[in-house]
């Protein structure tokens, strides 16, 4: 269990603006993450559990063991907390090979138990053969993994990694994803992350932390979290959905049905409890709801005309970019644009659909 409250306070200087760090949140999860923009706080959140940061005000407990009490003038040496930190820089020592990077850090133990734990350490990560290099020696990945490692000699009880995947092609940050879930499972750390991925977030974490500002602004499992964003803001934040201002023209709860005015076109839905007609509100829309074909005839059920900017073929998708940031995306094979062919109708679902 991980008990959490960071207050920190930064005031204004010569070209920086003030900034407020006013967190406060428990998790027990095997692997939470701190996702957001850069600049709300998220790094701050690590360093401060790490004992790298002093916060202003506020405690935190590891395990039932309280490392910071500003109240109670507790400050535990960073050594002492048993904290694993990844950085996004790995940080590793350019002077020292890879196995006196992990030597280092098990200073603390016996000699016998560190030699042992460094050469499990190496095994496990398939870094023996590359023990003896120094970091300018071995590849982002190899240098990914013993920054891993030497973060776990010591047997931490929380693991913090900072924007683990940064910098990583697509392969090595497969293999890195793989390497935590395989700790999960294995070591049974509990782990803190920071990314700024939405993706990362769902392939890794159990439960995300949403932090803008300084502050706390939602909490949950991913799927929660993206599913029912709480407000307008944060919807903006998570960049998965198609943001439309509408206005509800009709509403009726026995047929649960709705109806909403977008631009010049009407859009069907379901009905909205606690709203009224007139209400001007915005519809929340996954790129994956919408279909589109070229624009021939009259528009059938729920579909409205849209002007293609462009389409973007990827290995994964089709995403096609309309007049007005509109977003429909679809998997290949199921429809091509046509790049001669700029008139679309869009065509929207009947339920799924959010309003905020």
């Amino acid at each position: 269990m991980i008990d959490a409250r960071i207050g920190k306070r930064f005031p204004a200087a010569a070209g920086s603006s003030p900034f407020s760090l006013d967190v406060h949140f428990e998790t027990s999860a095997a692997t939470t993450a701190f996702f957001g923009p850069s600049g709300a706080g998220k790094t701050l959140i690590l360093d401060s559990i790490a004992g790298f940061v002093k916060p202003d005000s506020g405690r935190i407990l590891l395990d039932d063991q309280i490392v910071f009490d500003a109240q109670a003038q507790v400050n535990v040496r960073p050594q002492a907390r048993r904290c694993g930190y990844v950085f996004q820089n790995y940080a590793l020592f350019p002077h020292m090979t890879l196995r006196e990077n992990l030597l280092f850090a098990g200073a603390r133990m016996n000699r016998l138990e560190r030699h042992r734990r460094v050469a499990e350490m190496l095994e496990r990560f398939r870094l023996t053969d590359v023990a003896g290099r120094r970091p300018h020696e071995v590849s982002g990945g190899q240098k990914q993994r013993c920054s891993i490692a030497r973060a776990l000699v010591g047997s931490p009880r929380v693991l913090l990694l900072d924007e683990p995947s940064r910098g990583l092609d697509a392969p090595l940050r497969n293999e890195l994803y793989a390497i935590v879930r395989e700790l999960r499972s294995e070591f049974g750390t509990p782990i803190l992350l920071v990314t700024h991925s939405l993706r990362e977030c769902f392939e890794l974490a159990d439960e995300m932390i949403i932090v803008r500002d300084g502050a706390i602004v939602q909490s949950g499992a991913p799927a929660d979290v993206c599913e029912q964003p709480q407000n307008l803001e944060l919807a903006r934040l998570l960049g998965i959905y198609n943001i439309l201002p509408v206005e509800i023209r009709a509403l009726d709860p026995s047929r649960n049905s709705s109806l909403l005015r977008f631009e010049n076109s009407d859009i069907e839905g379901e009905y909205y409890p606690g709203r009224l007609n007139g209400d001007r509100v915005h519809l929340l829309v996954a790129p994956q709801q919408l279909r589109a074909r070229p624009k021939t005839g009259s528009p059938k059920r729920n579909e409205i005309a849209a002007r293609l900017v462009r389409g973007i073929v990827t290995p994964n998708s089709i995403r096609m970019e309309f007049e007005g940031g509109l977003q429909s995306e679809t998997r290949p094979g199921e429809f091509t644009p046509d790049p001669h062919n700029k008139e679309y109708w869009i065509e929207f679902p009947t339920r799924g659909l959010r309003i905020l």
